[in-house]
C-alpha cells in the first residue's frame, strides 16, 4: 500500500520520526512492529539528562515588586494612598494627557468612551442603558473607582504615569464635569469615599449564589 504525504507535511515528519527513532534503538525489534507501539517505544525512553527541579529563570517577587502592583483601591476607600487634587488642576492633565482619546467635551472619540453622560440620557432608569451614554455621572457606583481605574490605566499610551496627585485632580476634575462635586472641592483619601454616585444603589455584589436581583 503506498502512503501519500504529498499535502500531510505533518504525517511526513511524524512518519520520519518514528522510522528515525525504531531505525536506531535496537531496543525495537525488526519485526514489522505496528505504528502504535513503536509510538509507544519512543515516549517510552527517558531523558537523556535528569531535569532540574529549577531552571534559574526569574527570582522572587520583593516587597518592592509586589507593592508596585498592589495598588488597587477597594469601593469604601481601602487603599487609597496620600496626595489630593481639583478640578482646575486636573482641567491641566485633561488637556495633555486625555483629550486626545476622550474628546474636548468628555464624549468621547474614535479611540476613547464618553465620560459624561449623554445629553439626552442624564438619569439612570433601568438596567437598559445602551453602552454608548454609560458614562461616570449616570452609570459608575464608586467614586473610589474612578481614582482607581485612573491611576491604573491611564493614560492609555502611558498606563500608570501619573503620580497621585495627578490621579486625584483628574478624577476631581471627572467628577465636577459629571455635576457630583463643585469645582472647588478637593478630591482626597477623607473625601473621595463618602461621596455618593447617582448610580450606586444599582449595583449589588454578585456573590454567585443565584441571588433574584442579579440579572
Amino acid at each position: 500500500m503506498r502512503l501519500v504525504v504529498r499535502d500531510r507535511p505533518g504525517i511526513l515528519l511524524a512518519s520520519l520520526g518514528i522510522a528515525f527513532a525504531t531505525g536506531c534503538d535496537p531496543s525495537v525489534p525488526d519485526d514489522g512492529a505496528t505504528l502504535g507501539s513503536a509510538q509507544a517505544v519512543v515516549a517510552a525512553r527517558p531523558a537523556s539528562h535528569p531535569l532540574p527541579k529549577r531552571f534559574g529563570v526569574g527570582r522572587a517577587a520583593t516587597e518592592a515588586d509586589i507593592s508596585v502592583l498592589d495598588i488597587d483601591i477597594m469601593p469604601d476607600g481601602t487603599g487609597l494612598p496620600k496626595g489630593h487634587g481639583t478640578a482646575a488642576d486636573g482641567a491641566t492633565i485633561y488637556a495633555s494627557s486625555c483629550i486626545a482619546c476622550h474628546g474636548v467635551d468628555l464624549q468621547g472619540t474614535s479611540l476613547g468612551g464618553r465620560l459624561v453622560p449623554a445629553p439626552d440620557v442624564l438619569g439612570f432608569p433601568d438596567g437598559d442603558v445602551p453602552i454608548s451614554t454609560k458614562a461616570i455621572g449616570n452609570y459608575w457606583p464608586y467614586a473610589t473607582t474612578v481614582f482607581d481605574y485612573v491611576r491604573r490605566a491611564m493614560p492609555l499610551d502611558r498606563p500608570g504615569s501619573l503620580s497621585d496627585d495627578d490621579a486625584y485632580a483628574i478624577t476631581a476634575y471627572l467628577l465636577w464635569k459629571n455635576g457630583i462635586v463643585d469645582e472647588t472641592a478637593v478630591m482626597n483619601a477623607e473625601t473621595l469615599p463618602v461621596l455618593q454616585m447617582p448610580a450606586w444603589d444599582r449595583f449589588i455584589v454578585d456573590d454567585r449564589l443565584g441571588s433574584d436581583r442579579v440579572r
